[in-house]
């Protein structure tokens, strides 16, 4: 890990950082540009991620690169439906010399890749819950810490199918960002064919260690916000919250409930962290507006009336900026 002078010097680093992460991943990864880079903020944010999309468009290649590239160890658990807790947290067993021993789980990994994460019943889910917001797990009444950085990129296909069971509230609350990815454009399906059908492999260089993630994360946290960026993050938040006094005329209209307080801070992080990566110094009301969608998306309860008029979470967001 490299010691800076100062954190402008810090800051710049963050920057070229980021710069090489996106090359290395981009020699595997074709195109999702946008994708890629909220998957970093909430790293460097120290925040779990929620990818949706149709089956097929390498989501656990994309969060399996991103791993290779940043150096840290990498779990992937495949969700089904006969899932118990013990088998993510790990369990006790009795060994040789007939002593119980707790054997780890997946989830003793920097990054843990929950795959089709609403295929598997509300008591794994639960299990993972705790993960996600202690980063530790409980077992047999032992406290067991979780590796640092430690972080969940699960991914859930938004077909709804047989066999899923929705994922509650307080679990997708602990999302900072729900990514969507959309099928590639025509020039970059060519490219992806043409590179997956060849007999070339590519080597990812490694960019960052977990030293460097942890060293950016405190940096990301001393950014410096300006108060009206700060009061207009939480007006946002506010205006989602229908029958309140910040409530906006659209969510009285078509939201069942809106965020809570976790929107505003993930807000604030987000746009500290995508004011770095531009080379500022600090975040305005830009950034702020650039981190709505994936923060919002999955807090935001539509109601009957939205359902009916096919209003999608994201109108009802680009209504209320």
């Amino acid at each position: 890990m490299q010691s800076y002078a100062n954190d402008i010097e810090a800051a710049n680093a963050l920057k070229e950082s980021v710069a090489g992460l996106r090359k290395a991943i981009g020699t595997v990864i074709v195109g999702q540009d946008d994708v890629v880079e909220k998957l970093i903020i909430s790293i460097l944010c120290n925040g779990h991620s929620l990818l949706v999309g149709v089956p097929g468009l390498a989501k656990t290649l994309l969060v399996k690169t991103i791993a290779d590239a940043l150096h840290l160890s990498f779990k992937r658990i495949q969700f089904t439906p006969d899932l118990m807790p013990s088998d993510i947290t790990g369990a006790e067993i009795l060994n040789e010399q007939r002593q119980f021993q707790f054997i780890k789980g997946p989830l003793f990994a920097n990054i843990v890749l929950a795959d089709e994460i609403n295929r598997t019943p509300p008591k794994t889910q639960a299990a993972l819950l705790e993960a996600m917001q202690e980063r530790n797990i409980t077992a047999a009444g032992v406290l067991y810490k979780l590796p640092a950085p430690f972080f969940v990129l699960a991914t859930q296909n938004p077909i709804e199918q047989e066999g899923t069971y929705p994922l509650p509230e307080a679990q997708l609350d602990r999302f900072m960002f729900q990514i969507t990815l959309d099928y590639p454009s025509f020039a970059e399906e060519v490219r992806i064919v043409k590179s997956t059908t060849g007999a070339v492999t590519m080597e990812i260089e490694k960019v960052l260690s977990a030293e460097d993630i942890l060293a950016f994360q405190d940096l990301v946290r001393r950014v410096p916000v300006p108060d009206n960026v700060l009061e207009y993050a939480v007006g946002l938040v506010q205006k989602t919250r229908p029958n309140t006094s910040g409530a906006s005329p659209i969510a009285n209209q078509f939201i069942a409930y809106g965020a809570g307080p976790r929107a505003s801070q993930y807000l604030i992080l987000g746009a500290k962290c995508h004011a770095l990566l531009r080379g500022k110094y600090s975040p305005d009301i830009e950034d702020v507006k650039a981190m709505a969608l994936p923060v919002l998306r999955h807090r935001i309860l539509r109601n009957y009336k939205a359902e009916a008029e096919g209003m999608l979470q994201e109108n009802l967001i680009k209504q209320l900026l």
